[in-house]
């Protein structure tokens, strides 16, 4: 497995355009599905999920071409399977998402359940009732879910009990070819959502409410290709803003929007950080040698501080003057980069979910162990501060949602380089 080393102490100046939106990407990619025409995505990411994806739908009967650096075409002219087995869902949970755009086309599919995951349970039995209440018969079967849907899905008002970005979405790729109209309340609000939701209108459907809790999506007999444009992703985007607040300097985020991560850097304003917003993203200075503020920060869904940058937020608190306190309400069990934060020095108490924060003088470069996505990028913000060598080693995590990150951070004067190690089968 690869490695990622970083010597602390580098200055961060220069630009770092964002790449498209991940968690986007896979459910833009999974629309294709729902018509046999093509669909062109620009601004697509290349990272280890979407190539994951790639493979799933090819397998499928759907021709996916990457053109150019970041160009992607599909056509599902023709679907020769609606069977997704159990070894290309597993790499990536969010695959699971085409079983509703499969049921809706054909009327059956068969997907396997995606497993466990090291931040929580995350189930997915509300994406099972949604395509329940939309006509689906569903049955379990030895780790795989049976979906059929005889007489067709037909529109009805789904009413969520709590927000779930992945129900929402999944409903909303079944529910554009569904029979009559379909309401989803308490829908999550995520700007990839909407992304979803305005490319599947210029795809011909007819969804309403988009960007609020409550989407109205009146069902239409077929979709037709288009070409659509990645939303920016405001986690990578997030996370450099981190990186460079960590380590001092000015960094320019382009390709970039700035109110997608309003909660972040209002946080990082807060705790002495200088956020400018610029015609296509964002500055981020700081001077290094003033300390930062301990700030607290809480979780919640959009428009709220995100959970996918509490680890990161976490690394830059670690050198805070101050106790700071980190609140995760999303998921459980998300707090495992703490440890390894402390191996570089960090004082940070984990009580449930909530961890105590008490800014240091300095961290000190030392061998840490990535644990999930999130957190590996919290270990390489840490490092760029930290005293000497640190090594982020199971850095597949950050394959899947990075992209060039080595390059991009190299580009601004950090010291970062990766240690390739045995193939692995992440």
């Amino acid at each position: 497995m690869d490695s990622i080393a970083i010597v602390g102490g580098a200055r961060l100046y220069g630009d770092i355009p964002v790449s498209g939106a991940k968690n986007s990407a896979i459910k833009l990619m999974a629309a294709a599905i729902l018509t046999d025409q093509p669909l062109t995505l620009t601004n697509m990411p290349r990272l280890a999920d979407t190539r994951f994806l790639g493979q799933l739908l090819r397998a499928f009967g759907i021709r996916v071409d990457e053109l150019g650096a970041d160009t992607t075409v599909l056509h599902a002219a023709e679907l020769t399977s609606t069977f997704a087995p159990y070894d290309l869902v597993r790499q990536m949970r969010a695959s699971f998402n085409v079983l509703g755009p499969l049921l809706a086309r054909t009327g059956e599919a068969r997907v396997s359940l995606p497993g466990g995951c090291t931040i929580g349970a995350r189930p997915v039995d509300l994406h099972l009732k949604a395509l329940q209440a939309l006509g689906a018969e569903i049955t379990l079967e030895e780790g795989y879910v049976h979906a059929v849907a005889p007489h067709g899905l037909k529109g009805t008002r789904i009413d969520f009990p709590f927000v779930s970005v992945g129900a929402t979405e999944h409903a909303l790729l079944a529910a554009v070819l569904a029979d009559g109209v379909t309401v989803l309340r308490r829908a999550a609000c995520e700007p990839e959502i909407g992304d979803l939701a305005l490319c599947l209108n210029a795809m011909g459907a007819r969804i309403e409410g988009i960007g609020t809790n409550t989407l109205t999506i009146t069902g239409v007999r077929a979709l037709s290709g288009t070409q659509w444009s990645v939303i920016p992703d405001r986690i990578e985007m997030g996370s450099y803003a981190v990186a460079a607040a960590m380590a001092g300097g000015e960094v320019r985020l382009t390709r970039s929007r700035p109110e997608l991560i309003a909660a972040l850097t209002d946080r990082m304003v807060a705790a002495g950080v200088e956020v400018s917003p610029t015609s296509d993203g964002v500055v981020v200075r700081r001077d290094p040698l003033v300390r930062l503020r301990a700030v607290d920060v809480t979780t919640e869904v959009y428009p709220g501080f995100a959970t996918d940058l509490q680890a990161q937020f976490m690394a830059l608190m670690t050198l805070a003057e101050g106790e700071s306190v980190v609140h995760e309400t999303i998921f459980e069990n998300r707090f495992m980069h703490a440890p390894e934060l402390a191996r570089l020095g960090a004082e940070i108490s984990v009580h449930g979910g909530e961890a105590q924060v008490r800014g240091v003088e300095r961290l000190v470069g030392a061998p840490v162990m990535a644990t999930d996505l999130r957190a590996s990028m919290s270990l390489i913000i840490a490092g760029l501060a930290a005293e000497g060598e640190t090594i982020v080693s199971r850095v597949y995590h950050l394959d899947r949602g990075f992209e060039h990150l080595e390059a991009k951070l190299a580009a601004c004067g950090a010291q970062v380089r990766r240690i390739r190690g045995e193939a692995d089968e992440h």
